[in-house]
């Protein structure tokens, strides 16, 4: 006997539902995560770099995680990478595999309200 169609399409909205309420959690949890172990300080709020500090927004998670797994190791590529084996020590495998897609996922949001350097003329802005 066949399930009504019904009862099929309510229960694949529910897995959709599932699923972007735990990627929901998951962001939350990592831009926590990302925040309070001070990554914004050097790689920027969406993780877009600063200077010459790497950008991570948007890169590959297979990557991403490598990097994170071989800094927890104590591995670096340069001198400047050491200073972020102590942070990959801190996270679980979990958190790096998460962190991992959180970032590669990331994209950069501008404030909804900016300040314009050059105003449009006559708008009254000063």
């Amino acid at each position: 006997m066949t399930k009504p169609l019904f009862l099929m399409l309510s229960a694949s909205l529910l897995v959709f539902a599932t699923e972007d309420t735990s990627k929901a959690q998951r962001d939350k949890a990592m831009t926590a995560l990302y925040m309070k172990n001070g990554c914004s300080a050097c790689h920027g709020i969406y993780a877009e770099g600063i200077g010459t500090t790497p950008k991570l927004m948007g890169r590959r998670a297979d990557i991403l995680k490598e990097r994170l797994k071989d800094l927890k190791r104590g591995k670096t590529r340069s001198a400047f990478g050491t200073v972020m084996i102590s942070f990959a020590k801190a996270l679980s495998d979990d958190e790096i595999d998460q962190m991992a897609q959180y970032l590669s996922e990331l994209k950069k949001v501008p404030p909804k309200e900016t300040y314009e350097l050059l105003p449009d003329e006559d708008d009254g802005t000063s």
